[in-house]
């Protein structure tokens, strides 16, 4: 295992509504070593950006809060630290992906000053030296013709080449962590396949971590080294990346596994889980996939289950009782 650079606890993040409160993220723990590719997988609504923006401190109160917990980055609690403190942190020691660039992205200026803007931020250089600095980010993410595509705006940039920029913001200051939020989700096949390959390069280069999140465990098998799955807003199974393919411990990491088309596959279906994902409002005491599992049995309902299993791994199942998978 490498040297712990991120390290979640308990992590409690919830958003008061007039419905009720909503338990985003209930209990979600994990870890992230030194120049480790983590996937945190799960479908839609589990958890997983709100999770990547309570470590930002980016959850906007009300309606949300981060109710209790920790988050150790080098051993500092990031919810200790005042909003100055924090300030240092995003973009300097973590910076984000988000999925969609063009939302990210100030349409009132060229994506060259939004890159220049903040490496004079963070790293306190004059004009000359970080307009320099931009377009060396601009070329190291494969931009062709960085000095002309520099004045461009977002608008006048595909896609692709829009994630490519907020790639090289994201790396411009050389954070220690880099948290993509779904960065290719939004981008067509060939364009995905070519993104998650320059996050693989620009990291193994750097010695950065990544937290990737996404719902596509294709992607996770193709650069990350462990994987953190997530449902309902807490996480029920931890795996290096090959272990976990090879032999899923729950039954939610075997049913999404199940899913995936194969090559050579002949069916007029792919299988699905049944059901639906728990309401956040009214989470069950128990396992939070009792109600969708075919194995269940009647503890299930009732105790919320948690198994450190052999070689790093972890799973929140019954079955998994004694260490078994």
């Amino acid at each position: 295992m490498p040297e712990e650079l991120l390290k979640i606890e308990d992590l409690r993040t919830v958003f008061r509504t007039e419905a009720g409160t909503a338990r985003a993220v209930d209990g979600v723990g994990f870890t992230v070593g030194r120049g480790e590719t983590v996937g945190l997988v799960g479908e839609s609504g589990c958890g997983k950006s709100v999770t990547a923006l309570s470590i930002m401190r980016l959850v906007t109160d009300p309606p949300g809060r981060i109710e209790g917990g920790s988050i150790l980055f080098e051993g500092r609690d990031l919810l200790g630290l005042s909003e100055k403190e924090m300030r240092k942190v995003r973009g300097n020691e973590i910076s984000i992906i988000f999925q969609e660039p063009l939302s990210s992205l100030n349409p009132v200026f060229t994506c060259g000053e939004q890159i220049r803007e903040a490496v004079a931020l963070h790293q306190k250089l004059g004009r000359r030296a970080s307009k320099k600095k931009a377009i060396e980010m601009l070329r190291l993410v494969r931009i062709p013709d960085p000095e002309k595509r520099y004045g461009s705006y977002p608008h006048q940039m595909s896609g692709g080449m829009r994630q490519r920029v907020m790639i090289a913001m994201a790396l411009s200051c050389q954070p220690k962590l880099l948290i993509a939020d779904e960065p290719s989700t939004a981008l067509d096949v060939s364009v995905q396949a070519q993104i998650i390959e320059l996050l693989a390069e620009l990291s193994a280069g750097r010695d950065m971590a990544v937290l990737l999140i996404t719902h596509d465990l294709a992607v996770v098998a193709q650069i990350a080294n462990r994987v953190v799955v997530m449902y309902a807003g807490a996480v029920v199974e931890e795996s290096p990346v090959v272990e976990l393919f090879d032999s899923p411990a729950h039954p939610y990491t075997k049913g999404l596994i199940d899913s995936l088309p194969r090559l050579g596959q002949r069916l007029e279906r792919l299988p699905m889980i049944p059901g639906n994902v728990p309401d956040p409002f009214d989470l069950p005491e128990g396992c939070r996939f009792s109600d969708r599992c075919r194995a269940r049995f009647e503890k299930c309902a009732t105790e919320p289950p948690l198994f450190d299993l052999s070689g790093g791994r972890l799973a929140r199942c019954w079955l998994c009782e004694g260490g078994g998978g």
